[in-house]
């Protein structure tokens, strides 16, 4: 051939194909080859016969090839087959090596004509063969035979689409010369997939069949119906010579003489035939292999780098070594601890950006969740003061006061402090259950290690509550304290003398409102406090339905805009007599909702009873519920009497409303010292007690509870998942390195043949399957043919004098896709761009 240097590249890739089977798919290397695509009955068996110069594929009517077959055909002096499921095994009878791809076939695929994607691995030595490795595909068929299911004919297109689709697969394209090549379903397909043609070969079988006074002069010259990289003739053996059991060097010489005699052949013979075939076949396969060897090799040693670190750790790792258990231990305890404590404080390193996570969602519980809890306490106003107008009314009994009681002060100081127990508690049970989370987090990472991880999760978890109850107990005793002293000398408590003095102030608010608040708007309206998108979800479909707006809250008004710019302000909505309330989510929503909602029982927004504001995650509801919190507006609760109305009850004492505006307004005074008091204790009790606690424990204590068991051999036990997962670290690593060794012993300083230029092939249609991306499903059977209304003769005539059939079925193609689903189990194959030789 003239190129010996680079014939030395198809047996070292084999080799690499051997090197990386025991790897398979999850190398994601896909190495050159030559995929053969044809119609049944084209002849690609012959042509693949031909090469060997030996029966050996199984013959019959139908689909005879139902699996892929990888074959590789090497040089060698001595001639026998290998299949790679039989390793060790050679045939040197070819009858036995067609037995054993029956037998091989009937095996995956059973009797009824199946198919199935998983090749034959088949390598044939041989004196008489060039170095080729191929791909023998199924047949392309139309219509099921037998018991083959309804959908065969999507199933052998989406295989071949498996393989032809890889950028560096070249496509031998089978088609007999006695049908139309317009027409040609290989030719199809390769165009689907290789529009440039520069992956393409065409071969031209049959010529020897074709009617009197016709020849394929001008396709095999290519010139009618071109592509870029031609055709090449061939002259296989007839069924009669095959049943006549035909030498096929005899066939080789007819072919021969076929071509040096036929008239419209004989100037091109030189460039026919299965010979000349074989050896373009080589030498396109060899160019490819050596533009692809540069990607090829970086890939190797991208893979090869990033399992470097772990293959070390594993080669040195021993399972049945005490001292490599106890080091393995203690770095896990270590490791576990390093990574609880960042996930508590955070870090830089390995950041969430998806959610939340440890350290930042207990913030949220300092700051969100647990002071939202506080303030619901102190919003439900009307049980408040139905609460003190009875307590003074009793304190009095039956005589009438004149001043009024500070006994009614305590009381109703006492009953709020004690409140106050029911959402510390819950602050605990949130601040714990956060906790054990972020710990099974961080022992998800032992899992290679199933008793170690279950040890470790119940004596942290057991730390976990046991620091619980110590927190809840000090909760308590904080929620004592403040019940066994009222501190009326509190520098911030207003005292009796400045209660009155309170309330007229607030009637005087009352009245500048009322006048129009006329003048300069206040400061506190200038203050914003939260801006972001709100969907106004109760608006009716007549008018306009749920639409999202720029929603801006100050502390007098919350104003909606058309969107970020805030340009075009729809609506300002003050706050005043505004109550939160909370909305059940829908069945089918997956929106956060709460509705604002007025005390006086007016519209909210133009006809609407309640403005309904739904946000994308509880925690975006969290924080609108927090801001609203801080511009004063709070959670609704109304509180019925026995009457089932929740009318306060009319005062018709002047002098008990004045007394019941007093502790009031103490009362006001005196918790918003304990509620502060209060939120800056709890999370700090809780770090002190919780927290911090945990984290030391885990750092300090852990590990010599875990050698207190006694067991730190059994817990130090692999998983069988890690077993498999470590074995096949190894496996693959060495794969690759054996891998690159070969690729190393390849040199492409050797010559090439460039690549013909392009050519216009707009002849060759889309494939009948080309109008959709989606394959037909598995069991389904194909649609029945739609054929255009324009289209009136089922065949016509094209000015090249071949008939084209337009009545093709329009019906889904198999999608290209973007991974192989066969299992290559065996071998894998490179795939990366082929670039022009």
């Amino acid at each position: 051939m003239g190129n010996r240097g680079m014939e030395e590249l198809i047996p070292l890739v084999n080799r690499l194909q051997d090197a990386l089977s025991s790897v398979g798919e999850s190398c994601s290397l896909h190495l050159p080859q030559i995929a053969v695509v044809g119609g049944q009955s084209a002849g690609k068996s012959s042509v693949l016969e031909n090469f060997v110069g030996r029966d050996f594929l199984p013959r019959g009517s139908g689909i005879v090839t139902r699996r892929p077959l990888i074959l590789q055909l090497l040089s060698g002096n001595t001639e026998y087959g290998e299949f790679l499921h039989c390793k060790g095994k050679k045939f040197t009878d070819f009858d036995d090596i067609r037995k054993e791809i029956e037998a091989e076939t009937h095996r995956l695929t059973g009797s009824n004509k199946g198919i199935s994607s998983v090749p034959i691995h088949l390598r044939i030595y041989s004196p008489h063969v060039l170095n080729l490795t191929l791909v023998d595909l199924p047949g392309i068929t139309k219509v099921p035979v037998g018991d083959q299911p309804a959908d065969i004919e999507y199933q052998i297109r989406d295989m071949i689409m498996q393989f032809i689709c890889k950028e560096n697969c070249l496509i031998l394209a089978v088609t007999p010369a006695n049908t139309d090549l317009a027409n040609s379903d290989a030719l199809k397909l390769a165009k689907d997939v290789d529009p440039q043609g520069q992956r393409t070969i065409g071969v031209i079988t049959k010529l020897d069949l074709m009617d009197k006074g016709t020849n394929a002069r001008e396709i095999l010259e290519n010139r009618l119906l071109p592509l870029r990289r031609g055709y090449i003739g061939v002259v296989n053996r007839s069924q009669k010579d095959i049943d006549g059991k035909k030498d096929i060097k005899a066939a080789l010489l007819a072919e021969q003489k076929f071509f040096l005699s036929h008239p419209a052949y004989k100037h091109m013979a030189e460039s026919m035939g299965t010979p000349y075939l074989q050896r373009t076949l080589n030498q396109q396969l060899t160019n490819h292999i050596r533009d692809t060897l540069p990607a090829f090799r970086s890939l190797l040693q991208s893979q090869l780098l990033s399992l470097n670190k772990e293959a070390e750790e594993y080669k040195q790792y021993s399972p049945d070594d005490p001292a490599r258990r106890t080091k393995t231990l203690l770095q896990s305890v270590q490791h576990l601890a390093a990574d609880f404590e960042k996930l508590i404080e955070g870090s830089g390193d390995k950041v969430d950006t998806v959610s939340l996570s440890g350290g930042a969602r207990i913030n949220r519980i300092f700051h969100s969740h647990f002071p939202y809890e506080l303030i619901k306490l102190e919003s439900d106003e009307r049980k408040l003061r139905r609460e003190i107008n009875y307590a003074i009314r009793n304190i009095h009994g039956v005589r009438t006061g004149l001043f009024t009681p500070d006994m009614a002060f305590q009381a109703i100081v006492k009953k709020q402090i004690s409140r106050l127990e029911g959402p510390c508690m819950k602050f605990v049970d949130m601040v714990s259950q956060e906790l054990v989370t972020t710990v099974h987090q961080c022992i998800r990472k032992l899992s290679s290690f199933p008793k170690l991880q279950d040890e470790t999760e119940r004596i942290v978890t057991t730390e976990i509550q046991q620091q619980e109850s110590k927190c809840r107990e000090q909760v308590m005793l904080l929620i004592d304290i403040q019940l066994a002293y009222i501190n009326t000398k509190h520098e911030d408590f207003i005292g009796f003398s400045n209660a009155q003095q309170g309330f007229n102030q607030i009637n005087k608010k009352i009245v500048a409102r009322m006048a129009g608040n006329q003048g300069v708007a206040p400061l506190s309206s200038l203050i914003v406090i939260r801006k972001g998108w709100l969907t106004i979800s109760n608006i009716g479909f007549m008018k306009g339905g749920a639409k999202g707006y720029w929603f801006i809250l100050t502390a007098e008004s919350l104003s909606w805009f058309k969107d970020d710019e805030e340009k075009e302000k729809k609506y300002m909505l003050p706050l005043d007599n505004l109550k939160l309330r909370d909305v059940e989510k829908g069945f089918m929503s997956s929106k956060f909702v709460f509705a604002i909602v007025n005390t006086e029982l007016r519209n909210v927004y133009k006809d609407y009873k309640s403005l309904e504001l739904a946000c994308n995650s509880q925690e975006e509801l969290d924080s609108w519920k927090a801001s609203l919190l801080q511009a004063g507006v709070y959670p609704e609760k109304v509180t019925v009497d026995e009457q089932g109305n929740g009318a306060l009850e009319n005062f018709t004492d002047p002098q008990l409303e004045r007394q019941v505006e007093t502790i009031r307004s103490l009362v006001d005074s005196y918790m918003s010292i304990i509620y502060k008091t209060i939120k800056d204790l709890m999370p700090k009790t809780i770090m002190h007690l919780m927290i911090n606690s945990v984290k030391e424990f885990i750092s300090s204590e852990l590990l010599a509870q875990l050698y207190a068991l006694g067991e730190c051999s059994a817990l130090m036990d692999e998983s069988p998942e890690q077993q498999k997962y470590r074995e096949e670290v190894l496996r693959k690593h060495a794969a690759l390195k054996e891998a690159l060794a070969v690729v190393g012993k390849i040199s492409t300083s050797t010559c090439t043949t460039p690549m013909p230029p392009p050519v216009d092939s707009s002849w060759i249609q889309p494939s009948s399957l080309a109008t959709s991306g989606k394959p037909l499903g598995r069991g389904q059977a194909p649609s029945a043919p739609r054929v255009p209304a324009h289209i009136g003769p089922t065949h016509s005539t094209s000015t090249d004098g071949l008939q084209h059939l337009t009545g093709q079925p329009n019906r889904p193609p198999p999608s290209v896709p973007s991974l192989c689903r066969q299992d290559f189990s065996l071998c894998c194959f490179l795939l990366e761009p082929e670039t022009t030789g």
